[in-house]
């Protein structure tokens, strides 16, 4: 109801109406009979908020109208015919209301009408990891190196096969217990930064979380003014990380300015055989929100804000540390470990 008393406000300050009812003292008639018609593409029985596409033709038709407008998801659109085709694009079937006025001169009449639609998502990116060998590198480079970058890891990062490869349709980040460059453990960061980036959307991953005391897998994502702004301030917005001396606990969270480190704004979850069984780690992104789901049950949602970096593109990162901040103290049995992910797409 709000936000209708709202479309209709908007309509009042735009609109140089002078009344709406004597006849027309300015010496046009004031439009009558408002209708308006909503047609869903692909609309059927089964589907009776429409194909998916989030496309609509609205068409509006009044008595002595020479123009027309709509006030619709925030904008208004303005047809001398009456016909106005729109795409909704927020994911899901959601129900958006509709200001339509038709005009004669300056005297016009409005009404209004709520419109339910449904917006499946389109695969746009994915790497599916059915090719054997090192991860696509049209797709994917390395960070190389040690420490995990202020979170006193105990990792070095290598591009080596025996830390990361493809493999029977299966991406894996091997974590090692072995003496490198310096480091008591060897395992793998892969990122798309410079190869695909992306500004909303739902992200999910299928995979299988490495067991041990210590791990610390991970499903990210950075903004990429990271090398422009730092961190925090470009965002950041991890899908998941799951640590091995925590079992079974799924963590979503977000960092920006005042809110990172263990200040930062998250929820998480607890599952089942997450070191055994595969499960589908995703977000769904838009301006309003972000919504965090393991198999499509939702933990934690995020209220986003044109204030906050989260409505810029960001890229994708892939890792395993040990130790750290938040990995924990490593079990001193602990000798190696896969993270296994089946594959990664995101859906726009």
């Amino acid at each position: 109801m709000k936000q209708l008393i709202a479309l209709f406000s908007f309509f009042l300050l735009i609109s140089c109406s002078s009344d709406s009812g004597d006849g027309g003292n300015n010496g046009s008639t004031t439009p009558s009979n408002i209708q308006i018609q909503v047609t869903k593409i692909g609309a059927t029985a089964a589907l009776p908020n429409g194909d998916g596409s989030g496309d609509v033709t609205i068409t509006v038709s009044a008595t002595n109208a020479t123009d027309y407008k709509i006030a619709i998801n925030g904008q208004i659109l303005n047809a001398a015919n009456g016909i106005f085709q729109y795409s909704f694009t927020s994911l899901g079937t959601n129900t958006y209301p509709v200001v339509a006025s038709a005009y004669n001169g300056t005297n016009f009449i409005s009404t209004s009408v709520d419109v339910t639609v449904l917006v499946t998502p389109t695969l746009v990116w994915s790497d599916e990891f059915n090719t054997n060998g090192a991860p696509d590198s049209n797709k994917w480079g390395y960070d190389i190196g040690a420490g995990g970058w202020g979170n006193n890891e105990s990792q070095y990062y290598t591009s080596r096969p025996e830390n990361v490869i493809v493999e029977g349709g299966f991406l894996k980040i091997k974590t090692l217990r072995e003496n490198y460059l310096g480091s008591p453990f060897t395992s793998a960061r892969i990122k798309t930064q410079d190869k695909y980036s992306l500004k909303y959307g739902r992200v999910e991953m299928r995979a299988k979380l490495p067991a041990g005391g210590g791990t610390w897998p991970a499903f990210w994502m950075l903004g990429n003014s990271i090398g422009s702004l730092g961190w925090p301030a470009c965002g950041e917005i991890d899908i998941m990380e799951h640590v091995g001396n925590n079992l079974n606990r799924i963590y979503g969270t977000l960092h920006h300015p005042n809110h990172s480190g263990g200040n930062a704004d998250g929820g998480s979850v607890v599952i089942s055989n997450a070191t055994t069984d595969f499960h589908v780690y995703a977000t769904e992104w838009t301006a309003s929100t972000i919504k965090f789901y393991v198999d499509d049950q939702l933990y934690y949602t995020f209220n986003n804000s044109a204030s906050l970096p989260f409505n810029n593109n960001f890229f994708i990162i892939l890792n395993c540390a040990v130790g750290g901040n938040f990995g924990g103290t490593i079990d001193p049995n602990f000798n190696a470990s896969t993270y296994e992910v089946d594959y990664i797409r995101v859906f726009q």
